[in-house]
C-alpha cells in the first residue's frame, strides 16, 4: 500500500499552536491525534505517515479546518538496486 507523508501547517502565535493541537487531538482519528509536531522548535507543522490507498485518502485524514493548507507527499524507499537502475537510465 502507498505510504505518505501529510504536513499541516498552522500560524506561530500560542493561540494558533494550541488551537491546532486541540483540534487534532479532539478529531476521533488515530492518525491525526497522533502527529508529531514541530512548535517546540520554531517549526509550526505537524506531521503524520500513514499507509492509504491515495493522496485523496491521505488528506481526507486531516481535520477539515486544515485540509487545504495540508501537503501530501507520496513516500518511497530505494535499494543499490534501484539506484544503479537510474544510473544507467541517466546515461548520456
Amino acid at each position: 500500500m502507498p505510504r505518505f507523508l501529510i504536513e499541516v501547517p498552522h500560524q506561530g502565535d500560542r493561540t494558533a499552536c494550541l488551537r491546532a493541537i486541540q483540534v487534532f487531538l479532539s478529531s476521533g482519528s488515530h492518525f491525526v491525534a497522533n502527529a508529531d509536531w514541530g512548535c517546540r522548535d520554531g517549526n509550526h507543522r505537524a506531521w503524520i505517515v500513514v499507509d492509504v490507498a491515495s493522496k485523496e485518502e491521505a488528506r481526507a485524514i486531516v481535520p477539515p479546518i486544515y485540509r487545504s493548507e495540508a501537503k501530501i507527499v507520496a513516500l518511497n524507499s530505494f535499494t543499490l538496486q534501484d539506484l544503479e537502475g537510474m544510473v544507467q537510465d541517466h546515461k548520456p
